[in-house]
């Protein structure tokens, strides 16, 4: 048995995992601990059928007691910190969004947990403080992302110099066959009507702009040491292939399953060895086509701003993903038009200096400055 820490246990991602956890439960995992933001209805849910030993509140919210129903109650994003050095944890699911999840991933890092990694924060803004102290740790990085999950098991299994590119698949979200000129009035109702992925709002509309497949080049830049003219990035309506890599002879290997997030939650909470049942029936006859093309930048300028951000390095990519942050939370409260997140994000990578350092503060300070600046936007 595998005691399981889950940090952002509401989340799409968090609600997978504890879906396969339920599944392997009486033989594999353990519910050990988990934390949610304030969504105190599923805490209660969780620890009423795992029986975990803590729970985590990050939010402000006290309504739980400091026992309920066995489960010790702990309150802060700090206690995420301090929670993850216990010895019992055996795996980090780092399924929190945002920034609050960079600490307790590095301390988990420090403790030479395996992590289970769904935080694009970590390594998107945070990469060459990652993989420094990854040097010096035991600690194993595997992707929950479905996109570098598949590409993670590709390339385990081919010899990295008879690689010339990995390819990322995107699906092209919401708006991917609007006329370009209609792009400028779209609504927030219909960013949020992802054809394939049921997710939460932020990367939603992430998706419709590929703003996540940016972030997405920038993460398998880092988790996988290949340098950006090797990673490319192709449309993909049906969301079957999720990664496929190129051989310098010229032949494609690829990865597909049904899209279902279960597949790579699963392959990386039984890493190194493989999930020992079937989670979904998953045969090419019920493929029907799949499709691949070429991606537009005109339509989708974020992604080519993100290949940019990734190239200049050092906290480029920090100030890139706090300003997306900011500028996605302006268009869903109908502050900015959908046009407008891209336009944001470049407005504050030319008006923050971008620096080249080891130390975190310097990077937390890069994306303190990019939220506030693209906020003070009007």
């Amino acid at each position: 048995m595998k005691n399981i820490c889950l940090l952002g246990a509401s989340g799409s991602v968090g609600q997978t995992t504890l879906r396969v956890i339920r599944q392997f439960k009486e033989k594999y995992f353990s519910l050990h601990s988990f934390s949610v933001h304030s969504s105190i209805e599923i805490a209660k849910q969780i620890i009423e059928e795992f029986h975990p030993k803590y729970c985590m509140i990050t939010s402000d919210n006290h309504e739980l007691r400091e026992i309920y129903k066995g489960t010790k109650i702990m309150y802060g994003s700090d206690s995420m910190v301090e929670l993850v050095k216990d010895s019992e944890i055996d795996i980090v699911v780092t399924a929190i969004v945002g920034s609050i999840g960079v600490l307790p991933t590095i301390e988990a890092i420090k403790q030479n947990k395996k992590i289970a990694i769904a935080n694009k924060e970590t390594l998107v803004s945070f990469g060459p403080i990652v993989k420094n102290l990854l040097k010096t740790s035991t600690s194993v990085l595997v992707p929950v992302d479905s996109e570098h999950n598949a590409l993670f098991q590709l390339l385990e299994s081919h010899r990295k110099e008879n690689i010339s590119k990995i390819i990322l698949t995107a699906s092209g979200g919401s708006f991917r066959d609007y006329p370009i000129e209609k792009l400028k009035s779209v609504t927030v109702e219909e960013a949020l009507n992802h054809p394939t992925w049921k997710m939460g709002k932020k990367i939603t509309i992430d998706s419709a702009g590929l703003v996540n497949k940016g972030l997405e080049v920038i993460e398998a830049h880092f988790l996988f040491d290949i340098p950006y003219e090797k990673i490319s990035v192709i449309i993909h309506p049906e969301s079957i292939v999720h990664g496929m890599i190129e051989q310098i002879d010229g032949a494609t290997w690829m990865y597909a399953s049904k899209p279902d997030m279960a597949f790579p939650v699963a392959h990386s909470l039984f890493y190194p060895e493989p999930t020992p049942e079937i989670l979904f029936k998953s045969e090419p006859k019920d493929w029907k086509n799949l499709n691949f093309r070429e991606v537009d930048f005109t339509r989708y300028p974020a992604l080519k701003l993100a290949y940019e951000t990734g190239r200049n390095g050092g906290t480029a990519p920090a100030i890139f993903n706090a300003a997306n942050e900011e500028a996605v939370e302006k268009f869903l409260n109908r502050e900015i038009s959908f046009l407008e997140i891209p336009h944001r994000i470049e407005e504050a990578l030319n008006s923050i200096p971008i620096q080249h350092t080891s130390e975190l503060e310097v990077f937390l300070e890069a994306e303190r400055l990019a939220k506030e600046f693209v906020k003070g936007k009007k």
